[in-house]
């Protein structure tokens, strides 16, 4: 005969595993989730694996076809582009007139405007105009067309539209330069530098108050690009449309 304590036991027992029962029914939340995130993971490494040895095999299969063909097409490329350059950015002294009361060209390239027109800026009115032209084959170093001292340097942005138009300087960015004269003293000679559809950079090497000398190297403008004179009515202009100048050397203009 079973006694009471064997009863109580088993009843106890009864209790905790019919609780443990209604504990566990229930699936636990989240399960697995930290061995999926692991998973991807892994995942992502091997795709960057795979992605790295494609690119290493496609760089290497590249960098095979370059060296066996291309590699003397490309140095042949850089050799034009440099020599291009090299001859682009040229800049031979000018061998400047020692005459009085000369204007030499500021710069190299064709003569294709000569005019009257309004200056506002700096001449105060009208004037006489020489505009020359310069191709991406004409050196692109400026000089100061008189001796004098810089009593205005004004800078304009604007457009780059193409320079071989004459009315560019209403639209492109440009720097307009005023030059009070040392000959004849008291005349003023603008210099109005325009950028281009290719020229995109004006570099001035002078600045307001700068006194420079005829000749003297003044600016670069980098591909192509225009080069504006102002000159007095009474100036006697010393050049025809269609000639060729040279920045620094030619005489565009005189003062009796």
């Amino acid at each position: 005969m079973r006694s009471r304590c064997d009863l109580f036991v088993k009843a106890g027992k009864c209790r905790i595993a019919s609780g443990a029962e209604s504990f566990y029914a229930a699936p636990v939340k989240h399960s697995g989730k930290a061995a999926l995130a692991g998973i991807k993971l892994a995942g992502i490494g091997f795709a960057a694996l795979v992605a790295l040895l494609a690119m290493a095999f496609l760089g290497k299969v590249i960098g095979t076809f370059i060296l066996a063909y291309l590699m003397w097409v490309l140095i042949s490329l850089w050799v034009l582009f440099a020599g291009f350059t090299f001859y682009f950015f040229r800049d031979p002294d000018p061998l400047t007139p020692t005459g009085k009361n000369l204007v030499v060209s500021p710069g190299h390239g064709k003569v294709d405007v000569i005019d009257t027109t309004a200056e506002p800026d700096y001449i105060g009115g009208e004037c006489r105009r020489v505009s020359i032209f310069l191709s991406v084959f004409d050196i692109h170093v400026q000089n100061a067309p008189v001796p004098g001292r810089i009593t205005l340097f004004k800078h304009t942005p604007g457009q780059y539209l193409n320079a071989m138009k004459t009315d560019s300087a209403r639209f492109n960015e440009n720097v307009l330069i005023g030059l009070d004269a040392a000959e004849p003293p008291g005349e003023k000679i603008g210099l109005r530098l325009i950028a281009g559809l290719i020229a995109r950079r004006i570099v001035p090497w002078v600045g307001q108050n700068d006194v420079v000398q005829r000749g003297e190297r003044i600016s670069l403008i980098q591909f192509g690009s225009r080069v504006d004179v102002y000159l007095p009515l009474r100036a006697k202009i010393r050049v025809n449309l269609g000639d060729k100048v040279k920045g620094g050397e030619t005489v565009i203009a005189s003062f009796d």
